[in-house]
């Protein structure tokens, strides 16, 4: 494997979703990753995937038993990353929580990815992609006017946030040993990391640019009457082909020339006032 994480060696414990996408990213820039399956695994939905468990190798291990928590000890001692996606908890209970792991390998950085977060009042509480992308307000944005709001997938809270949150998160962890010597707990949740992608939305509102009206919006679908027609998008392509060789503020006329039509066609649809407060 080659690539700017080519000599990290990553451990990880298998789970579903954002946990093995946050591992794959990691193996795409090289790592070295282990993959610890599940001897039994309780459901089809720990069946191999040849895409998102691309990259690594795989042993299984029966973490129940002390030997298979002993093996994932040597291998921890000797990596540079450990993720997990377990509740909150059962590392603890496995003997294989960060104060063990850390005492064997001070340098470790260990990457859990959980659905609300190690502590607080949803810690414990099953949940899934739509439970958190609700609570943070990312699934009322998503539809049509006068629709409910359909379901995105899981690629919002579990992929674009937990599993994503989670790679860079490490990936800062790591950089930070590296002059440091020291290792530390990556705590990525669902909840925050869906959070931190509203960022822009919710400036918006602040703004008071951004109603909660669904479709109603920029970005929501709520501008689509002012999409350019083909041969419009022509004329601009052939606009710009002609004007290249003159300086670059002229190459970005066609495109300001329809952003100022845009805007005069809608002039903001909520009539450029305020939303008001939630």
């Amino acid at each position: 494997m080659t690539g700017p994480l080519h000599g990290v060696r990553v451990v990880e414990l298998a789970g579903i979703g954002p946990g093995p996408f946050a591992a794959m990213l990691l193996a795409d820039m090289g790592a070295d990753v282990v993959r610890v399956d599940r001897v039994d695994p309780p459901s089809r939905d720990y069946t191999p995937n040849a895409v998102i468990e691309r990259g690594r190798r795989s042993i299984a291990v029966d973490l129940r038993r002390p030997a298979g928590a002993a093996i994932v000890r040597r291998l921890a001692s000797g990596a540079d990353v450990l993720v997990e996606s377990n509740r909150p908890g059962v590392l603890e209970r496995l003997g294989l929580g960060p104060d063990v792991l850390l005492a064997d390998n001070p340098r470790l950085v260990i990457g859990r990815l959980t659905g609300y977060g190690q502590d607080g009042p949803l810690a414990g509480a099953v949940g899934h992609d739509l439970n958190y992308i609700s609570l943070t307000g990312a699934l009322h944005t998503i539809g049509r006017a006068g629709e409910p709001p359909p379901p995105p997938l899981n690629l919002v809270g579990d992929f674009g946030g937990a599993g994503s949150a989670l790679a860079f998160g490490v990936v800062c962890a790591l950089w930070e040993a590296r002059g440091s010597g020291a290792g530390q707990v990556v705590d990525a949740n669902a909840l925050e990391s869906t959070a931190a992608l509203m960022g822009l939305v919710h400036g918006l509102r602040a703004a008071g640019r951004w109603s909660l009206d669904r479709g109603a919006n920029l970005l929501d679908g709520g501008r689509r009457t002012t999409t350019p027609t083909p041969a419009q998008m022509a004329v601009g392509w052939q606009s710009r082909r002609s004007r290249r060789s003159s300086s670059s503020s002229c190459c970005m006329g066609w495109g300001l020339t329809m952003a100022r039509i845009s805007l005069a066609r809608t002039r903001i649809g909520h009539g450029g006032q305020p939303c008001g407060r939630p």
